[in-house]
């Protein structure tokens, strides 16, 4: 037997996961510095509650979904996407009644769709979510907060597009004008945009077969049949972007792919990553809460895949944190061995975050020099039958020219601190 992981469900080895580490931890202070909090949420819900939020008529509902029935014949799904399970976490738990918050999460999420790069079955994802925030601020805060995260991350080659699906009045006009615009080419149209004409005609817009565009771009608009409400949380918005200097682009035919949304809805695109461009994306829902059986609430957010961010990373030359440990401890002998782990753990109680490895398994002097250079280690830390019979221990230097010394043990750890902070 071979066995393989599923498909499109990927190890993640642990090179990459340093970089991932190094990319999440960035995620997570950038998000926590404007007062964010985190909550965590189980992975399987009702599929009602997914159903209900993203809409029966979305690829995801249809298609995607990873549904099966338990013991008690109760469907459940592994989550597709993270905000249906935040929405019903604060329903739940009371966190919207007369309460602002303002909550993150992150995770794996499932789709059962075709693999290929930047998009898997089992893919990682942080969720921003602002909930009982009305005005188009927290929108425009979001957006802002995404612009320090690349900044923070060293990230270019982003371009944020926005565009105003309107209020449900607006947006209801709106929709009638393209069916009637589609319609009168329906012959013109592909499978998938006749099928959506019935049930979900926006969704047509976000049409990726290229025998479409033509005719979607010269569809009717959706910022031609905004209401004064809508326009004025729009124009709001761009003006708050501008202020804080962070550029945009208004993209009349981004609707995004889920039901749930109204009003302002953005993404951020890179050319770096092929067709997979979309980093981040997300926009207001302000009839979700309700729509889950909540009060109505104002809401807004946005999902970033951690695959795609990492992969950005990495195309624009980011630099992981070095990984490897900070000291090994080399131990020959009996009594020495006894003396490295007492050695290890007093090294971990006097240096903060020092990553310390203790040579395990035995093996002559030579060989574990050589495991310490492997390892990446700044110093090995040396103890024989005679080292510990004084009270030392030799501290050799695994990146330099310097050469070994001797260090009582009382004095080791300061030694060893100042070394590495030189």
């Amino acid at each position: 037997m071979n066995p393989k992981a599923l498909r499109g469900m990927n190890d993640i080895l642990p090179e990459a996961s340093a970089t991932w580490r190094h990319v999440e931890s960035i995620v997570q202070q950038v998000i926590e510095s404007y007062g964010f909090r985190e909550i965590r949420v189980p992975i399987m819900e009702h599929t009602e509650v997914f159903a209900r939020a993203i809409g029966g008529d979305t690829d995801i509902v249809e298609k995607e979904m990873y549904s099966f029935k338990d013991r008690n014949d109760e469907s459940l799904t592994l989550r597709p996407e993270g905000t249906a399970g935040m929405v019903r976490a604060g329903i739940t738990n009371g966190l919207f009644h007369n309460q602002r918050q303002k909550l993150w999460t992150f995770g794996p999420m499932f789709r059962y769709e075709k693999p290929q790069k930047g998009r898997f079955r089992q893919f990682h994802q942080f969720d921003v979510e602002a909930f009982g925030y009305p005005g188009p601020d927290i929108d425009a805060e979001l957006m802002i907060l995404c612009a320090r995260l690349w900044h923070e991350l060293g990230l270019s080659r982003l371009t944020l597009e926005i565009n105003s699906l309107g209020t449900e009045h607006s947006r209801a006009k709106y929709v009638q004008e393209l069916v009637k615009y589609f319609s009168a080419v329906k012959n013109q149209l592909d499978e998938d945009s006749i099928r959506r004409l019935e049930k979900n005609p926006l969704r047509i817009l976000d049409s990726k077969n290229p025998d479409m565009q033509e005719l979607i771009t010269s569809a009717p608009v959706m910022t031609d049949f905004l209401d004064a409400e809508s326009a004025e949380h729009f124009e709001a918005c761009k003006v708050l972007l501008e202020a804080a200097g962070v550029a945009y682009k208004v993209n009349p035919r981004l609707v995004r792919g889920l039901d749930y949304y109204n009003l302002t809805v953005f993404e951020w695109v890179t050319d770096a990553l092929g067709a997979q461009g979309a980093v981040c994306a997300g926009g207001r829902y302000d009839g979700l809460v309700e729509k889950l059986g909540g009060r109505a609430t104002p809401a807004v957010g946005w999902a970033m895949g951690v695959e795609r961010l990492v992969a950005l990373f990495e195309t624009c030359g980011g630099k992981t944190e070095n990984t490897a440990v900070d000291v090994y401890i080399v131990a020959v002998g009996e009594s020495a061995f006894a003396r490295a782990l007492e050695t290890a753990e007093n090294l971990r109680d006097q240096i903060r975050s020092i990553k310390v490895e203790v040579n395990l398994g035995g093996g002559s002097f030579k060989s574990q020099l050589k495991r310490a250079d492997k390892s990446g280690a700044s110093f090995a830390v040396i103890l024989g039958e005679e080292e510990v019979a004084r009270n030392e221990a030799g501290l050799k230097p695994l990146r330099s020219r310097e050469h070994q010394v001797n260090v009582a043990m009382n004095n080791l750890a300061a030694e060893v601190a100042s070394r590495l902070n030189s």
